[in-house]
């Protein structure tokens, strides 16, 4: 059975309405069964957790008429050993799931974890992808707000959304992606700027500064260099991504190929051919060769193929900068 100061420990986060504890704590009393060969009831607390869990997340967050088509939900898949990036950078994706998990912890000491994050980097190069990580570690929905939608050419209206959607941060945890950032947090101070925008700005550093809930905020941009400086010291944590270096491309490919990889393959060119490619280019070019293999009859991707994928992105991206 559970220990007297687990029990005690349920009653104080129940009274408490620490959500996340109360869920920390049953798991550890599962845990605890699982130890004194329970299996079965440690089982039936796990399932009756996660089922909690799932009603609420499905259950709480309603959008209201004004945000259709601005906010997009999913449930991500993606876990973190599919992530390649450095591992410097691995380290502190996992230091933002590691606190969050034990937020119960931090708070009893008066801290909080993590939780307004900037992505900054290239487009393609896992942005968006740590933030599906993130919220399915974390077995958060993921909801993404489309910004570029959400800036409108009518007077107060794009401020009055994003008041909306701060309100549905505080209702509803989760993991709330601002994508294209720079839409809304250019520098205050560039001469093309408008009165509207400054307010919208302004607005946004006065909502995340003021949010005291438990979501997780995520803001991504590709053109850091456009940022207001005073939204940097908003968040919690800024994170640079960039183009994969040799080890990373590999290790990507040898991923998404699988067991379609040939056993001789000739690494030196398809190395060299992927130079320069985002994580989003090596990945479509790899999951193109595997299409082109099944479409051939064919159940491997030879390094030959591989190549004529990457030249195509290679292509693709000199054509786009032309």
């Amino acid at each position: 059975m559970a220990t007297a100061e687990q029990i005690k420990s349920l009653i104080r986060s129940f009274l408490s309405s620490d959500e996340e504890r109360f869920y920390t704590i049953a798991l550890q009393v599962a845990a605890h069964e699982a130890q004194q060969g329970h299996g079965a009831l440690a089982h039936e607390i796990r399932e009756i957790i996660d089922k909690a869990r799932q009603v609420r997340r499905d259950s709480t967050l309603k959008f209201p008429n004004e945000l259709k088509g601005l906010v997009i939900s999913e449930k991500p898949s993606d876990r973190i050993a599919s992530l390649i990036i450095p591992s410097i950078l691995q380290r502190r994706v996992e230091r933002i799931i590691h606190e969050y998990r034990q937020m119960h912890k931090l708070k009893m000491h008066g801290l909080m974890p993590r939780r307004k994050i900037m992505l900054v980097g290239p487009p393609g190069t896992g942005k968006t992808f740590t933030s599906k990580v993130l919220a399915h570690e974390l077995r958060l929905l993921l909801y993404t707000i489309q910004v570029d939608r959400l800036v409108t050419k009518f007077m107060g209206e794009t401020s009055a959304k994003l008041r909306q959607i701060f309100d549905l941060i505080q209702q509803s945890i989760g993991v709330y992606l601002f994508d294209e950032f720079d839409a809304i947090g250019g520098e205050r101070s560039l001469g093309n700027d408008v009165g509207e925008m400054r307010r919208v700005l302004n607005s946004y550093l006065q909502f995340i500064e003021q949010d005291t809930s438990d979501s997780l905020i995520i803001a991504a941009t590709n053109s850091p260099k456009l940022l207001d400086r005073a939204l940097f010291r908003r968040f919690d944590d800024v994170l640079y991504y960039s183009l994969p270096q040799e080890e990373e491309r590999k290790h990507l490919m040898l991923n998404i190929l699988g067991s379609f990889k040939a056993p001789k393959f000739s690494w030196s060119p398809v190395l060299i051919e992927s130079k320069g490619l985002s994580h989003s280019e090596i990945s479509q070019a790899c999951r193109d060769a595997i299409k082109q293999a099944i479409l051939d009859d064919k159940d491997i991707v030879n390094s030959m193929l591989l190549i004529q994928m990457l030249k195509e992105k290679q292509s693709a991206r000199s054509e786009s900068k032309s």
